[in-house]
């Protein structure tokens, strides 16, 4: 059963406010109005999410339909182009279900490198993209389109839409042929999406028991849709947004039979409120974390298992997956009316996209390196490295903007899988400064966190990591290289970041694998 347990904390008259007020029930209505007039025009097309336990099962018997046929054809290796919600839902039922699927949502080289490598004699690509006009979506449909055809394969029968009504992509979908469309509920955004045919399409293909995901949600859906004090929605998004003061929910699931929770949470949440300059920041972090003992007073915490460990205020959430996600997504609608701003918009986004399609379009040499240390080149936003010649001494530079309420955000725009030993430096940041610090993969955090970086509190003080690239891979039709795209979003990111006054210290490893580990002892020393 989905509950909330919280500690540390009253909540009691904000959960009774919003009781009064309805605000579970309008929601279920799909009831617009209730984040103001500012946001009803939006509103009005996003809150499809809240019955798709209902909506979404006429997708069962086609999803069923073609995986059996693939199976007949001996296709067993799903791999999913999508970027945020797109990826985000997908990987925490198929990782929570133990069935394999690749999620490449990264325009590393070497990510997309590693994707092509599998049988692709076994493999169908599940492209996800609500208009089709994604630049990583679209890049990696491309390469696999070409990459079937060398190999001898029939390139349309492998490639499956995710895509809305009446999009462009639903029109190329049906031009090229490609073996099946999925339309999507085109009234629920991306991070809502989970329950939708993003969530899912590829996660039934992979084998995950999707009736029973609906049927999860469909079980806890009364009791997030009652006004009741019994609503742990209500609870949750109170503790999330009416915490005087506490703007960063630190989140993690170990100990929980749900994996990687917090990566699909982190999106929701800080996409829908890291805006006008207010929110809540989340950060996802591992059993153990600095922050889940911490006593800072900006912190709560939100943990799907284990009990407090300290004393700040916390939710304790409990249930299926299904439940899950719907007692989130409802619980984040609830904290943007407390915090009086749009939760379905996303204003920021596409700030970094621009700027990426400018430099792009522009080519331009990179920019000269401050100094190099090690394998580590090293440039930093205006004013940022003035005197300083060393590493050591740049992360101090940037660490020393920090304030006694900021935050550190890690971009890196590397290869998850080969630079995984990278994540430690996220923890070792963290003792070391006594504040909360998020670590994101590059370009996939531009979907996610990107948004709280430019719209949100501005607290943070950014650590930016790329690095060079042994073995590019070329995008047939395109000018640019995967090498050349993950490099203009990341110089885009970091421009957009420091023309908003952030403090911005870009790492540039000449060589990835030893320069991953000159990073990691000098923060963990």
């Amino acid at each position: 059963m989905t509950g909330v347990t919280t500690h540390n904390g009253d909540w009691s008259a904000v959960v009774d406010k919003l009781v009064e007020e309805k605000i579970a029930s309008r929601i279920a209505a799909k009831d617009a109005t209730i984040w103001g007039p500012d946001a009803e025009a939006e509103a009005a097309i996003r809150l499809g999410w809240v019955d798709l336990h209902e909506t979404s099962r006429p997708l069962l018997v086609e999803i069923e339909a073609l995986q059996a046929a693939l199976r007949a054809e001996g296709i067993d290796r799903v791999v999913l182009s999508g970027m945020g919600g797109s990826s985000l839902a997908p990987e925490v039922i198929t990782r929570t279900a133990g069935v394999d699927l690749v999620v490449l949502d990264s325009t590393d080289p070497s990510v997309v490198g590693r994707a092509l490598a599998g049988d692709l004699s076994k493999t169908v690509l599940v492209v996800s993209s609500k208009s089709g006009g994604t630049v990583e979506t679209d890049s990696h449909r491309r390469t696999f389109a070409k990459a079937f055809t060398d190999a001898g394969i029939d390139a349309a029968s492998r490639i499956v839409v995710v895509t809305d009504p009446g999009s462009p992509f639903e029109k190329l979908s049906a031009d090229e042929g490609y073996r099946k469309t999925f339309l999507a509920d085109p009234n629920v955004g991306g991070r809502y999406s989970a329950l939708t045919a993003f969530g899912l399409v590829p996660s039934g293909l992979a084998g995950a028991d999707i009736a029973d995901l609906l049927d999860q949600a469909a079980e806890a859906a009364p009791k997030l849709q009652a006004d009741s004090t019994d609503n742990p929605a209500l609870w949750l998004g109170a503790v999330l947004a009416a915490s005087e003061g506490r703007d960063k929910a630190i989140i993690t699931a170990d100990g929980s039979d749900i994996v990687g929770f917090p990566d699909w949470a982190e999106q929701l949440i800080a996409e829908s409120t890291g805006k006008q300059g207010t929110g809540v920041l989340p950060v996802a972090v591992e059993l153990g974390a600095p922050e889940l003992t911490s006593e800072a007073a900006d912190l709560t915490n939100a943990l799907l298992a284990g009990k407090p460990t300290s004393s700040v205020p916390t939710a304790l959430t409990s249930g299926s997956l299904g439940g899950q996600f719907l007692l989130w997504e409802v619980a984040t609608a609830v904290a943007g009316y407390l915090l009086g701003i749009d939760p379905f918009d996303q204003p920021d986004v596409e700030s970094a996209k621009k700027a990426a399609r400018g430099l792009l379009d522009a080519q331009p040499e990179p920019e000269d390196a401050a100094f190099t240390d090690g394998v580590v080149e090293v440039r930093g936003s205006e004013g940022l490295l003035d005197g300083v010649d060393s590493l050591q001494g740049a992360v101090d530079a940037l660490l020393g903007k920090l304030d006694e309420v900021g935050y550190v955000a890690v971009m890196a725009y590397l290869d998850s899988e080969r630079d995984a030993d990278l994540i430690g430096v996220r923890p070792a940041i963290a003792g070391k400064t006594g504040r909360p610090v998020t670590f994101g993969w590059g370009p996939r955090f531009l979907h996610s966190t990107g948004q709280y970086h430019k719209g949100g509190h501005p607290e943070g003080v950014f650590l930016q990591i790329t690095a060079a690239h042994p073995a590019d891979v070329e995008i047939p039709d395109r000018p640019f290289t995967f090498g050349t795209l993950i490099t203009a979003q990341a110089a885009g990111d970091a421009t957009v970041l420091a023309d908003r006054g952030r403090p911005v210290l870009r790492l540039h490893l000449t060589d990835p694998a030893s320069g991953v580990q000159q990073l990691l002892s000098l923060f963990t020393q």
